[in-house]
C-alpha cells in the first residue's frame, strides 16, 4: 500500500506541461505563418495598424508562453 501512496504523492507534485506546450505550439506557427505572408507579400502587413496588431499577438503570445514556464516550473 506504500508504494502507491508514493506514486499518488509523485503525481500530486508534478504539474503538467500541457500548457506550455500547447501556447509554445501556437506561438511557433504563428512566427511560422508571419515569415511565409512576409516572403509571399512584401507588402505583409499591408498598413501600419495591422503592422502594430501583428506584433500586439507576437508579444502576447510570448508573454503567454513565458507565463506558461513560469507556471509550470513553479
Amino acid at each position: 500500500m506504500s508504494v502507491l501512496a508514493t506514486i499518488l504523492a509523485a503525481a500530486e507534485e508534478h504539474k503538467s506541461e500541457l500548457p506550455f506546450f500547447l501556447i509554445a505550439g501556437v506561438l511557433v506557427a504563428f512566427a511560422v505563418g508571419v515569415s511565409v505572408a512576409g516572403f509571399k507579400r512584401p507588402d505583409f502587413p499591408a498598413t501600419a495598424s495591422a503592422g502594430r496588431g501583428v506584433m500586439a499577438l507576437g508579444a502576447a503570445l510570448v508573454v503567454a508562453t513565458m507565463a506558461s514556464v513560469i507556471y509550470v516550473s513553479a
